[in-house]
């Protein structure tokens, strides 16, 4: 073999070896997809309007540490936002939404009318977040009612709680997502009557609990929250709103769950720094409410069950 061939080998496996030492550290040091952290995706037939809604909310989200999921849907412009969809989180009081859902559902089938009883439990479950109420109604209608309520709405990654603890109900943001929409919208699953009845319960939460989804909202919509919160040894405090926009020119819906908060209101500020970013991007020029004020001591334990001491499931609220 000659000197030529003998060089001209030399560079190639050299250049193989700088090669493979190129790619081999910089393959090891790639993130896999899946292990990526979730950026929020935007759609609109808006012109810039998908575009704006990415950038505001990822600012909204810059350097907070709470995990959150969002969703919002807007009939007007056709616009979606997404982020975690599917993460799913302890419901906390947001599933009383659901569970007002299962019992007029529940009703229709029979086709009768609420008893005041369950319109007084439902009154106090959804515009006082009552735990007591709530506890009544789920045992009431049982796990069972539940589940079947929750196949017809297509709400197919939310597990009820068991053992009689609704708040750990595990929830989605896509699948409140679909509850907002059943809510809003004419469909097959809940009438008229009992979109209505839901949609004005949620119009009447007291004053202290309607922050959230809320802030920054148009002074022009009507709205319709129901929000839950729940501090825990893990993931620390769960602080969720969903929210409904309605009016002459307003028909969307937001949802933003969260956990991996130190306090309370560390989940309140995530929230509505998300809703404020919202509101005014789908609204341009809007005057805007923005007086929402959380509870002064929150009150969201998991309910024991009945006939049992209650387990040592959450953290005493700071």
């Amino acid at each position: 073999m000659n000197r030529l061939s003998i060089s001209r080998r030399r560079r190639g496996a050299l250049c193989a070896a700088v090669a493979l030492g190129v790619l081999l550290p910089t393959a090891a040091g790639v993130t896999p997809a899946t292990a990526a952290t979730p950026a929020v995706a935007c759609t609109s037939q808006k012109a810039g309007l998908a575009a704006q809604l990415v950038n505001d909310i990822n600012a909204a989200l810059k350097g907070r540490k709470s995990t959150t999921a969002i969703l919002v849907n807007d009939r007007v412009t056709k616009t979606s936002c997404v982020l975690r969809p599917d993460t799913q989180f302890d419901s906390a009081s947001v599933v009383k939404t659901t569970v007002l859902a299962t019992l007029l559902w529940d009703a229709q089938k029979s086709k009768r009318a609420l008893t005041a009883t369950e319109k007084s439990r439902a009154y106090a479950m959804i515009t006082k977040s009552d735990n007591d109420a709530t506890s009544a109604l789920w045992k009431q209608l049982g796990v069972t009612k539940v589940k079947g309520f929750l196949a017809a709405a297509g709400m197919t990654r939310t597990v009820p709680g068991s053992g009689g603890y609704w708040g750990l109900t595990q929830i989605t943001a896509r699948d409140q997502q679909k509850l907002l929409a059943l809510i809003t919208a004419k469909n097959t699953v809940l009438t008229d009557a009992s979109r209505a009845y839901i949609l004005d319960l949620m119009n009447k939460v007291v004053s202290s609990q309607r922050w959230g989804t809320p802030a920054g909202a148009p002074s022009t919509a009507k709205i319709h929250v129901k929000n839950g919160w729940l501090p825990r040894a893990t993931h620390g405090w769960r602080v969720h709103s969903i929210g409904a926009f309605t009016g002459t020119a307003h028909n969307y819906q937001i949802t933003v769950l969260t956990h991996d908060n130190a306090t309370m209101q560390d989940g309140i500020n995530t929230i509505q720094a998300v809703a404020r970013v919202v509101h005014a991007d789908l609204n341009p020029g809007a005057a805007r409410s923005d007086s929402f004020v959380p509870p002064a001591v929150p009150q969201e334990a998991v309910p024991a069950v009945p006939g049992r001491a209650a387990q040592d499931l959450v953290s005493a609220p700071r």
